[in-house]
């Protein structure tokens, strides 16, 4: 006979292994689809037209990178937090943008890619296929 503390720990393992392979099986999906030639196509043309946007806005958007630079280095966490704080910066691009920017300004997030590169995006959807 098992015990309710016996019984309670089966049942944690149980959904423990559940859970586990529930994220195993979606993660084996998501790298289907990501591996698509017309998704991988899309990725890049969606880029091309990021970096070519990051590009015309570069000249009048510069000034945040800049002070944004000069936060990081001065590590004025004040103006830090100033800073958009939409998810987009978990995938190597952190919006140097005010905060509320997307409907104040009526611009996209603007910053620079991981490369280093000026990029503009619209959303915050992940980018990091």
């Amino acid at each position: 006979m098992t015990t309710p503390k016996e019984e309670r720990r089966v049942q944690d393992a149980v959904r423990r292994h559940a859970r586990t392979r529930a994220f195993a099986e979606a993660e084996d999906v998501i790298s289907a689809v990501l591996s698509d030639p017309g998704v991988q196509v899309a990725r890049e043309r969606v880029e091309a037209a990021e970096t070519e946007f990051g590009m015309e806005l570069c000249a009048r958007l510069q000034p945040f990178q800049d002070r944004y630079d000069q936060a990081v280095a001065e590590g004025d966490a004040a103006r830090l937090t100033e800073v958009c704080a939409g998810k987009h910066g978990r995938w190597g691009r952190i919006c140097v943008l005010p905060d509320g920017h997307e409907t104040s300004m009526e611009e996209p997030h603007w910053g620079r890619n991981n490369e280093g590169r000026p990029i503009a995006w619209v959303g915050s959807a992940p980018d990091d296929w």
